[in-house]
């Protein structure tokens, strides 16, 4: 009887303590905080290249993982975590060359300058660059599916970066 005693105590004491506990992590490893709402302003683009799209699917994507990964609230103002930037590079470069001296492969870089705020917590706030790239045939114009093709990839990396900078502290 005595065992049942000391089991069902501790078992008592344990949850106490961890129900004081008030860490807001998330099954992705965020850690949100006290936060409860998120605002990503728009991003402008300030590229040499300017892709019309670029910048309002680089806002929605980043939307789109915040509010897939953490139990966050969009709102359009006054959140209490803040992301806005712009774009600064959009531009293709060769990378390989055939024989006859044009491009066998080419590669689209992005690169993206990101401003985070935290309102709650001052001292997390940063401004980082974050860049990928997506590689494609030469002989391939890069428009239609094979932009958005490049787009979801380097837009997948790009998010999860800023996500794991401002988010999980990586």
């Amino acid at each position: 009887m005595n065992s049942k005693k000391f089991y069902l105590s501790f078992l008592l004491l344990s949850l106490l303590l961890l129900q004081g506990c008030k860490v807001n992590y998330s099954f992705t490893g965020a850690d949100i905080g006290s936060a409860q709402t998120f605002q990503v302003n728009n991003f402008i683009n300030n590229a040499a290249i300017v892709e019309p799209r670029v910048a309002r699917q680089l806002t929605l994507d980043l939307q789109d993982i915040l509010l897939n990964q953490t139990s966050l609230s969009l709102v359009n103002n006054g959140g209490d975590l803040l992301y806005e930037g712009e774009i600064v590079q959009y531009y293709v470069s060769p990378i390989t060359a055939t024989s006859q001296s044009t491009a066998a492969q080419n590669r689209l870089t992005i690169a993206v300058n990101v401003r985070f705020f935290n309102a709650l917590e001052p001292e997390k706030d940063f401004e980082q660059r974050f860049s990928f790239y997506f590689d494609y045939a030469g002989a391939n114009q890069l428009v239609g599916s094979q932009l958005d093709d490049a787009l979801e990839v380097i837009f997948e990396r790009i998010t999860q970066d800023i996500f794991n900078k401002s988010l999980a502290n990586w």
